[in-house]
C-alpha cells in the first residue's frame, strides 16, 4: 500500500472524535466518559496468522488510504504483514498469489497481505478508494518496500 503520513493524536482518552462518513457506532455498548466507534469492519473466509519478528522490535501503524480514480500503489512489498479493510470503493490488487493474477475487493472486504510478495492497488473504479490498513513490521523498516530487488521474485 502507499505510504501516508499524519500527526500523532494528543487528545485525551475521555475525549470523542467525530465519527466519519463510513463509521459505524461499535456493537459494544460504551458510557461516557469512553465512548467506541467501529470505523470499519471486514470478514476473512479463513483462519489468519499474524507473525511479525524483527530485531529491533516491531512497530504498529494504522493508516487511512485514499486512491482516486485512476490511482496505483505501484509495485510493492512489505517486510511485514498488514491488515486492511475496504472502507470506500472497489481495490483491484494485482499479484501472482492469485490464479488470475488480480483479485477486486470491494466496500466492506478485508485483506491480508503478508511479507515478500510483490503486488500493486489500483483504483480502476469512478469513485476514490478507501483502505483503513494496520501495518505491522519489523522497527526500522519501510511500510512499502519500492526497490524490487528486496522482495521475493
Amino acid at each position: 500500500m502507499s505510504a501516508c503520513s499524519s500527526a500523532a493524536d494528543t487528545s485525551s482518552a475521555t475525549e470523542s472524535a467525530a465519527p466519519s462518513a463510513t463509521a459505524t457506532e461499535s456493537s459494544v455498548e460504551t458510557h461516557a466518559p469512553v465512548q467506541a466507534v467501529d470505523l470499519a469492519a471486514g470478514e476473512q473466509d479463513a483462519p489468519v496468522e499474524v507473525s511479525v519478528s524483527g530485531d529491533d522490535g516491531v512497530g504498529v501503524t494504522f493508516r487511512e488510504i485514499t486512491l482516486e480514480p485512476g490511482a496505483t500503489t505501484g509495485v510493492h512489498c512489505h517486510y511485514g504483514q498488514l491488515v486492511a479493510v475496504v472502507a470506500e470503493g472497489s481495490l483491484t490488487h494485482y499479484a501472482d498469489i492469485y490464479p488470475s493474477g488480480a483479485h477486486v475487493y470491494e466496500t466492506g472486504d478485508s485483506i491480508i497481505e503478508g511479507a515478500g510478495y510483490r503486488h500493486e492497488g489500483r483504483n480502476e473504479g469512478d469513485e476514490n478508494v478507501v483502505l483503513w490498513v494496520t501495518y505491522i513490521i519489523p522497527e526500522g523498516k519501510p511500510l512499502a518496500e519500492t526497490d524490487l530487488s528486496h522482495c521475493d521474485a
